[in-house]
């Protein structure tokens, strides 16, 4: 007898297993197109250019040490994520900002503080969404309701916003957590309009939510870094004037990634900015982060953040960053192109024009848990069990032989 055996067992991560299933097959016409990695024409791993040579300068530099960081983090690193993230717009703004282990650790930072300090009786997750937010939320507190909101309309293929704030206004509750994201929704590459970002805000003022948003693909989604940013500093510099005439400024998170934009995936690369009303707020909210923070990691790793301050603090790398997401989301964007022009060419039965109009990595392809199941098995092509294709995965060598997969098993399956 083990002390351990009491202990349930647990399925293994699906998106995990569908990699490792991917890797185990040996068919010469296989297609991964399940992860959230960017991938380059060769389907292989792209080392930007811009830390391409950030990384070489750093490991050229005899000075280089293995010091411990901060108790925040790299401090360098820092202003450049909260510059990146809001801009001018903080004028008058209080922010904490801390380092942390990619945009999941940043998620769990802001999970544990709000469930040790504000009790939220409830987080409120877009339905769907990326699978660790239930995850994560699940891990830092059971006690606090997972609830979902309305987001994705599969019969559109966009978003069903009348649902979605009228559910929160019917049924959220002040102190309610509510996760959006910033852009380039995973997993459906469906963002709100302008519109909708501002009804959101309203139903966040006037039910007094905390917003966090997930802010895992700025730069990645449009290849332009202020525009992926809109959201976060519209909330920014929003007063509540309609809530009560009060002009309180709404609280509320950033959960930054920089796995996708940099394309320091292992390096997990992250920021937490907590926005607060008062001073005396966010010094609290700095106390309780490296509290957090000491307990769990002690120290931030040092070299993915060195390499992303090398970069966003020299203005000729910067310039050649913002190339490098213009390649990347460019690549994208003709990805889709094509795979809707092989689609629509064999006469495939659906909607497809949502590929074309999608933002990110991701689209739904309305393809049944039967259908995926089958596209795997008949023709070794690898999509998440909801639909979920990652355009990451597509290259104009297969693009043909993934829309005659689809084809094949939307007529025949």
């Amino acid at each position: 007898m083990s002390l351990f055996d009491q202990v349930p067992a647990v399925p293994p991560d699906g998106t995990f297993a569908l990699v490792e299933a991917y890797r185990a097959d040996d068919h010469h016409l296989k297609v991964n197109l399940t992860p959230g990695i960017y991938r380059d024409e060769n389907a292989k791993p792209w080392v930007l250019p811009s830390v391409k040579q950030a990384r070489a300068a750093l490991l050229a530099d005899q000075s280089l040490n293995h010091d411990i960081l901060p108790q925040l983090g790299h401090t360098q690193f820092l202003s450049a994520a909260r510059q990146l993230a809001f801009k001018d717009t903080l004028d008058g703004r209080f922010v904490t900002s801390i380092q942390t282990i990619s945009g999941t650790g940043a998620n769990h930072f802001i999970a544990s503080l709000l469930a040790s300090h504000l009790h939220p009786k409830a987080v409120w997750i877009p339905d769907p969404t990326w699978d660790n937010h239930q995850g994560i939320w699940r891990h830092v507190d059971p006690g606090i309701e997972r609830r979902t909101y309305p987001y994705y309309d599969e019969n559109t293929f966009g978003i069903d916003g009348d649902a979605l704030l009228s559910t929160l206004r019917e049924q959220a509750n002040p102190g309610d957590a509510i996760i959006l994201h910033a852009c380039a929704h995973n997993p459906t590459g469906v963002d709100p309009s302008p519109e909708l970002w501002e009804g959101i805000a309203q139903v966040c003022e006037e039910k007094g939510l905390f917003p966090i948003f997930d802010l895992a693909y700025q730069g990645f989604a449009t290849g332009d870094v202020d525009n992926d940013a809109w959201a976060v500093r519209h909330f920014t510099t929003r007063s509540s004037g309609n809530n009560n005439n009060n002009n309180t400024p709404l609280e509320f998170a950033v959960a930054q990634s920089f796995s996708k934009s940099f394309g320091l995936y292992s390096e997990r690369v992250g920021a937490l900015h907590v926005v607060a009303r008062t001073r005396d707020g966010a010094a609290k909210v700095d106390g309780v982060l490296k509290r957090i923070s000491r307990a769990e990691i002690t120290s931030m790793p040092a070299f993915g953040a060195r390499i992303v301050a090398a970069v966003l603090h020299d203005p000729v790398l910067e310039a050649q960053w913002r190339q490098d997401l213009k390649t990347m989301s460019g690549r994208l964007a003709s990805m889709r192109k094509r795979l809707y022009e092989e689609l629509v060419r064999r006469g495939t039965p659906g909607r497809w024009g949502h590929v074309l109009t999608d933002i990110g990595m991701f689209s739904m392809t309305g393809l049944s848990p039967e259908k995926v199941a089958a596209i795997k098995d008949r023709f070794h092509v690898y999509l998440l069990p909801n639909g979920r294709l990652s355009f990451t995965g597509l290259t104009e060598g297969n693009v043909e032989y993934v829309a005659e997969s689809i084809y094949q098993i939307v007529v025949h399956q």
